[in-house]
């Protein structure tokens, strides 16, 4: 069985540092690691419109930003097919099959789509698009018969509910649709990177993040005014760790060699980490080493993002070639499908025998 990833984000916004670290390094990595047939990188315009749809002018802007950014971090359009998602229309036909094995109680039950709709504030005034994005999540994967999906901890659900749709319809229709397997970040702290407010989730709409494109003067004002453990009041007080924004972005991003560069005085983070618990550490010697560390990551992203800036007729071809490869795959799966459920009628003249 070929090997296949499907992954992407909605164009919301330009993509930050907890999309690079949750999923788009993840997807460099596997995307280099040769072990990969196809791979599928989705801006997920339609998606977005779910919850923007007064306001498509935002979902259309934002997609060469996250273009961009994806070609930035390393996405190579030889190597992956970057697309837009409402340029594949046939994910919408999958999807409109697809909820009819789905109940509205399982949905309901989805923490993810939970979550999301008390971040928006949606409560009873929920779109019936956004409601229904898992089985929309579930027609973009299996569309492309991803194998995998590699992407951040809150997407465990929708993965799980993707699943439980593929095993539903082979029970029904026969054995058509690939199965996913997900895959994680193996660094722990880079599951689900806070804000730099301390809240639990870095997002774009509570403007707590910090962007790939943001300048380096703009990273550091943020990471110095970034959330530490409140009753660390003075430099002798012992410090906590556990849940500290700034350690848990020190566990992202930092390397033993940012050490010797740096910050000498330690040869470890467990050495510093050590030292800010029983006190004499202050939080601004930590953000300093916090802020040269993100600098020396996120400096050659974004001299490869005003690269491919002057270079904006190329992305759009990229994106148009990109989009009309993924609707070719999704097309042939499609027709899979419509066989299982015996409703090409006019293939072969099968309606009237």
């Amino acid at each position: 069985m070929k090997q296949i990833i499907l992954t992407g984000d909605r164009p919301t916004g330009r993509l930050h540092v907890g999309h690079y670290v949750g999923s788009l390094k993840e997807r460099v990595r596997l995307q280099n690691s040769g072990k990969y047939d196809e791979i599928y990188i989705m801006i997920a315009d339609a998606q977005a419109l779910t919850d923007n749809a007064e306001h498509p002018e935002k979902v259309r802007d934002n997609i060469i930003q996250v273009a961009l950014d994806y070609l930035a971090c390393g996405l190579d359009p030889e190597k992956s097919t970057i697309f837009i998602q409402s340029m594949v229309p046939e994910l919408t036909e999958l999807t409109f099959y697809y909820m009819n094995l789905v109940t509205v109680s399982r949905v309901q039950r989805n923490p993810t789509v939970k979550a999301e709709i008390q971040m928006r504030n949606f409560e009873a005034s929920i779109p019936v698009g956004f409601f229904c994005y898992p089985i929309s999540q579930a027609a973009d994967i299996t569309a492309f018969k991803a194998t995998t999906v590699p992407v951040g901890e809150d997407q465990m659900p929708m993965i799980e509910q993707c699943r439980e749709i593929v095993h539903k319809f082979n029970s029904v229709y026969g054995e058509t649709l690939v199965e996913p397997q997900i895959i994680l970040p193996q660094n722990q702290a880079c599951l689900r990177l806070p804000g730099i407010d301390g809240k639990a989730k870095m997002s774009k709409s509570l403007g707590n993040c910090i962007y790939l494109s943001d300048e380096p003067e703009d990273i550091r004002k943020k990471i110095m005014s970034m959330f530490t453990d409140p009753n660390h009041l003075r430099v002798e007080d012992p410090g906590q760790v556990e849940g500290n924004p700034v350690f848990i972005y020190l566990d992202a991003f930092c390397r033993p060699e940012h050490f010797a560069e740096f910050l000498p005085d330690y040869n470890s983070l467990d050495e510093l980490k050590d030292h800010y618990r029983r006190g004499g550490l202050g939080d601004v010697k930590v953000k300093k080493f916090l802020n040269n560390v993100i600098q020396d990551e996120l400096a050659p992203i974004r001299e490869r993002r005003k690269a491919w800036e002057q270079r904006l007729p190329d992305v759009y071809d990229i994106l148009a070639e990109g989009s009309k490869r993924a609707k070719e795959t999704a097309a042939k799966t499609l027709a899979d499908v419509r066989h299982s459920m015996k409703i090409d009628y006019f293939d072969n003249g099968t309606l009237t025998k």
